[in-house]
């Protein structure tokens, strides 16, 4: 049985916006939502959809003008909850004297490790989190991946239940970004819920086993990612190389697409026809057949159709044949 560790009862917030004459402005519009035990949860939306507003209100740092939020079965006022999670705030600022080992000391205490435990607690979490050799580097020289890093760390040097973090892989390199999914998928491996906002949607498609989609306030859907994208192959992507122009014309005839990326073809082709001839013109002609990728609706081309964002301009690099 799933277990909610996150619940999310008709949760609304109202700003008061305006200097002369205030006007309330909804930010978040009867959310409701629930996130269980021991899953990797996506809380995706454009700027302003209100995804760091839910996550203040449940830390407690925003009041909600209606609703209520519970974790852990508890009030989001319960002091003893908030010892039992993590949070990473979409921009963290941290007393940026201090050094990546004297945060975590510190934090540490706040929690009430014992020094017995924290100072190998602490030796862990900055080999965890890649800022071993850094370790006596003041913050201020901190790059933002830097402290989007010490940032995941402080936020899991409690062993919480429920870590809370908003757009974790802000500022990040993809090695980086990488690192960061590593962290978040280990912490599933260890029973912890991670509910995190991200706009980088990919990192979310790669972890993710639930996730919901927010707007303007709305919850527009929440779902498994192959409920929501009902996942079903649409075709291939074929990638050849070592190809000549004579045979572009033949391939245009065979392919639904064709398209030059540097010394490489990348072709789509919808139907297994399709796919039965270019596989005889690839014998017949000697093509270096790179890649053969199944082609599946994405999490961005979805996300991009619920919220009304139009699609990106087309890569650089591609060129139509």
């Amino acid at each position: 049985m799933n277990i909610p560790v996150v619940e999310i009862k008709n949760l609304t917030k109202d700003f008061q916006v305006g200097f002369w004459k205030k006007h309330p402005v909804r930010a978040l519009d009867n959310l409701n939502l629930q996130v269980y035990k021991g899953e990797i949860f996506g809380f995706l939306g454009p700027n302003g959809a209100g995804k760091s507003t839910t996550l203040k209100i449940l830390m407690h740092l925003l009041h909600p003008t209606s609703g209520e939020a519970r974790i852990l079965g508890q009030s989001i006022d319960s002091v003893s909850m908030h010892k039992s999670i993590g949070y990473l705030p979409e921009n963290p600022y941290f007393y940026d004297y201090l050094t990546p080992e004297e945060l975590l000391t510190y934090v540490g205490r706040l929690f009430g490790i014992s020094s017995s435990i924290l100072a190998q607690k602490v030796e862990t979490l900055l080999k965890r989190v890649g800022l071993d050799g850094s370790r006596k580097l003041q913050l201020r020289k901190f790059s933002k991946g830097m402290v989007q890093r010490i940032g995941i760390a402080q936020a899991i040097i409690n062993d919480p239940e429920v870590v809370f973090l908003d757009e974790p892989m802000s500022g990040l390199d993809p090695l980086g970004r990488m690192e960061v999914r590593q962290i978040i998928t280990s912490l599933k491996a260890q029973g912890v819920t991670v509910f995190f906002s991200s706009h980088i949607l990919p990192d979310v498609e790669a972890i993710c086993d639930r996730v919901a989609i927010l707007n303007k306030g709305k919850l527009l859907q929440v779902g498994a990612l192959e409920e929501i994208l009902k996942v079903g192959i649409e075709g291939h992507e074929v990638i050849l190389s070592k190809w000549s122009v004579p045979v572009l014309g033949e391939l245009r005839e065979t392919c639904s697409e064709v398209r030059l990326m540097g010394d490489r073809l990348h072709l789509k082709l919808r139907t297994p026809a399709q796919m039965e001839l270019l596989f005889s013109l690839v014998s017949t002609h000697r093509l270096e057949l790179i890649s053969v990728n199944p082609i599946r609706p994405s999490l961005e081309e979805y996300f991009q159709s619920i919220v009304g964002v139009p699609p990106p301009a087309e890569s650089r690099g591609q060129v139509a044949l």
